[in-house]
């Protein structure tokens, strides 16, 4: 038996640090991926040590696993999610949907001592080319929402990367709940919204990130410089926090020229290969 899971990296355009909250965010997913092959063996396993520990917890049976991934680790991308996705969607053979998720996030606490919420992987899972993912977190509903051609993102390497479980996150402080509630109020306003209105979301976004704790200093120059640039209509911190990739938002391709245009991908999905 040898099975094949390729896992979509996950871009967050607004929703952050409120899905453990019952909030609402609206991610998509990418072109660049992880993919994670599985072939039985008669006893035993091989591959990298961390991968072996994630299959075991998620109950794999004895197998030669090896993972090659497109996605950069420690940039707010959810390498670690893709990861535990693959992981799972391999050892039980079928995709079910939010129970994937589920368990893919149990996974992922026990093994990597990450306090994630659902985000990473309801958009790995539920993603459509072409449109992000509604998803509210409060009943785990979701919604397919087109992507409107005028919002053209790009992705800027802060050149810092982090691990969740060495730092603060999820852990709240006294201004947490103000985030939720902004939070999920830019959600909503980002409906339907322009581009220019969908900058202006981003930037208070970040704002609010930076009083939630999970900034730094480094990064909050950055973005400020990039909030500046003519062109720009907005940015923000992309993922957990303390580093990673900057969300920034475009007015056209021109603008930052050596950066490419984030593509929309589908979902996961797995193969059986003969």
């Amino acid at each position: 038996m040898h099975r094949r899971a390729i896992v979509p990296a996950r871009v967050n355009i607004i929703g952050e640090h409120v899905d453990n909250h019952g909030g609402l965010s609206l991610p998509f997913t990418t072109s660049e991926c992880l993919v994670m092959d599985a072939i039985q063996r008669e006893e035993g396993y091989s591959g990298d040590e961390l991968v072996i520990r994630l299959w075991k917890e998620a109950g794999g049976w004895p197998a030669d696993l090896t993972v090659k991934s497109r996605i950069p680790i420690g940039k707010g991308m959810s390498s670690s999610a893709a990861l535990c996705v693959a992981v799972v969607l391999c050892a039980k053979g079928v995709n079910e949907g939010i129970e994937t998720c589920r368990e893919a996030r149990r996974i992922e606490r026990a093994v990597l001592g990450n306090d994630c919420g659902l985000l990473d992987q309801i958009a790995m899972i539920f993603s459509k080319k072409g449109h992000a993912v509604l998803v509210d977190f409060s009943d785990l509903s979701m919604e397919q929402v087109p992507l409107p051609a005028s919002w053209i993102f790009k992705l800027v390497d802060s050149g810092i990367s982090r691990n969740l479980s060495s730092t603060d996150y999820g852990k709240r402080n006294a201004y947490s709940e103000e985030h939720v509630v902004n939070e999920v109020q830019r959600v909503l306003d980002s409906r339907g919204a322009s581009a220019e209105h969908l900058g202006r979301l981003l930037n208070e976004s970040h704002s609010s990130l930076i009083s939630l704790g999970v900034s730094l200093a480094e990064i909050d120059r950055m973005i400020d410089g990039l909030q500046q640039m003519d062109g720009v209509l907005g940015a923000r911190m992309m993922g957990g926090g303390f580093g990673g990739m900057i969300l920034v938002l475009v007015e056209n391709e021109e603008v930052l020229p050596s950066i490419p245009v984030v593509v929309s991908s589908g979902s996961a999905h797995l193969e059986e290969v003969l």
